[in-house]
């Protein structure tokens, strides 16, 4: 055989691949947190989650990517787990379209496709633009790919080795393992759906085996979501395992029907597609999926159930201190989603500093020497997270998010300040309370009294901005700026009060030193409470 044609191949394979990357890094840059929102906000109802997922997978044109995408929701608690069954069965039906447009050979006109794109990319300056102009011209790309692959493959009918070998492919366990194999390397179905579909236009391969090489397609796009959920929490394993799960099921599904009724399911899809095998690939592809959708999903809790026996125990056992929960080295990184396992990061380190802080002003009072340790036990873990978190932030700052989750970088990285400087006041408070503990200095029930009702406003402000910047949720907004001038207008008169005890002598100096310490650290914390709810709200 010539290596020309290898090397055509391979070039074509590459151009298609390059395409496909493309096509769907430019949609999650140009739409990314758009679609993310939807995709958010309309899986509520299982059946209605299953029709976002078929959109949501048509659009970016990648059931690995949406699968990897709502591990990540899942491992990030936005997403129960009934809800992302619903999304992972509708994307298995949206990955088809791909192989649907590969069927209406566009080969022709890709070149202007690849054009069009190339001036959106290189000459206009809009960054909106530029990603939409990477989505035409993945497009463009993927179909000059396809056009190669297509003219070196029709070569190979010269190559009596080649040939034999597919023609004597009969053996369906085979063809089933031969497309797990290839889609689990090149880790995309559509790809190798593409693939098959080209070398039956070109007589290479039977209908009939086509049918078992797609089946195995679809297990081996479950290795990106698997290797997911592998560092991620207990559910978002369980969540990777129903994308796994309902290919295999439905994969043993289609294996039995076809045992039965191989040959008159060749001769109905060469039926509804006018003859032309490519076409008969790809409405198998599509119609099996729709099936195995219709057969399983009235079973998607006995799946979820399943994946509870698979991966047993409670999430509260992945959490251990100066580890990461949501994000990290382990975790695969997935630009659509990177922002929002950020902020779940970050409301973890914010909910540690907001309890720490209570924890230290309780010893302060209490003088339990426990919780002077815990505090800074727990302290040392806000540091860890300081530092872990910026330096993933660094990270995902030089990476392609989408558009509108890139302007909140700077933003978090002022959050990720603000908490930990929240977590040093606690310290700073359990200092005090073992300065109180070692020279014996007391507080008088007034001094105690002003304390509680100054902590008791910064509670308030603490959980109403941790609520803001988690869930952007701007019901507390005017409220938190009103309890800040508060807190500041207490702090004035507690000093007031402390500096009248003083003079009457009411209070010695070193309590009074203490007292006037911690006024000033709440008024700080109240001010960085405010700059968390601040940091990231939209104009």
């Amino acid at each position: 055989m010539d290596y020309s044609i290898i090397l055509g191949l391979i070039g074509g394979l590459g151009l298609f691949l390059y395409g496909m990357k493309l096509m769907s890094d430019g949609l999650e840059k140009a739409a990314g947190a758009k679609l993310r929102g939807i995709l958010e906000f309309f899986t509520k109802n299982r059946f209605v989650g299953m029709l976002v997922g078929i959109v949501f997978c048509a659009v970016i044109q990648s059931s690995s990517a949406t699968t990897v995408m709502v591990v990540s929701f899942v491992n990030s608690g936005l997403m129960t787990l009934y809800q992302a069954a619903g999304v992972i069965m509708g994307a298995n039906i949206g990955t088809t379209i791909t192989s649907q447009l590969v069927a209406f050979n566009l080969s022709e006109v890709a070149p202007v496709f690849l054009m069009a794109g190339v001036i959106m990319v290189m000459f206009c300056k809009k960054p909106m633009v530029k990603k939409i102009g990477e989505v035409v011209l993945g497009f463009g790309v993927l179909f000059m790919g396809l056009s190669g692959m297509s003219g070196s493959m029709s070569s190979l009918h010269d190559s009596p080795l080649i040939v034999d070998a597919l023609g004597s492919l009969s053996n369906p366990i085979l063809a089933v393992l031969m497309g797990f194999i290839v889609t689990a390397v090149v880790q995309s179905s559509s790809v190798t759906v593409s693939i098959v579909l080209l070398m039956a236009q070109q007589g290479l391969l039977e209908l009939g085996i086509c049918f078992y090489i797609i089946l195995g397609c679809n297990i081996g796009a479950c290795t990106s979501a698997l290797l997911a959920g592998l560092s991620g929490k207990k559910d978002a394993k369980r969540a990777s395992l129903i994308h796994f799960l309902f290919n295999v099921f439905g994969t043993i599904l289609m294996v039995v029907v076809l045992a039965f009724a191989s040959k008159w399911m060749e001769g109905f899809f060469m039926q509804i597609s006018g003859g032309n095998i490519g076409r008969a690939v790809a409405n198998a592809h599509t119609i099996f999926k729709i099936f195995q959708v219709i057969v399983l999903f009235p079973a998607a809790g006995v799946i979820v159930k399943l994946t509870y026996l698979l991966v047993p125990g409670n999430e509260s056992d992945d959490e251990k201190d100066f580890e990461l929960v949501y994000i990290g080295a382990k975790n695969v990184f997935s630009p659509a989603t990177a922002v929002v396992e950020v902020t779940k990061e970050l409301e973890r380190m914010g909910q540690l500093a907001y309890n720490n802080l209570n924890r230290a002003m309780n010893a302060l009072i209490t003088l339990d020497e426990e919780d002077i340790e815990e505090v800074y036990h727990v302290e040392e873990n806000i540091n860890f997270l300081n530092h872990a978190i910026t330096d993933y932030l660094v990270k995902i700052n030089q990476s392609t998010l989408p558009v509108d989750d890139a302007k909140s970088i700077g933003g978090l990285f002022h959050v990720v300040n603000d908490i930990e400087r929240i977590g040093d006041h606690a310290e700073n408070v359990a200092d005090s309370a073992k300065q109180r503990i070692e020279k014996n200095v007391s507080f008088s029930k007034e001094a105690q009294h002003e304390l509680g009702e100054m902590m008791e406003l910064v509670n308030k402000i603490l959980q109403y901005s941790l609520d803001t910047f988690s869930h952007n949720n701007r019901e507390h907004v005017e409220e938190i700026s009103q309890i800040e001038n508060q807190v500041d207008v207490l702090e004035k008169q507690l000093q007031q009060s402390h500096v009248d005890r003083l003079t009457k002598n009411e209070c010695t100096p070193a309590a009074g030193m203490i007292f006037s310490d911690i006024c000033s650290g709440l008024e700080r914390v109240a001010d960085h409470a405010t700059n968390i709810a601040f940091a990231i709200l939209d104009e």
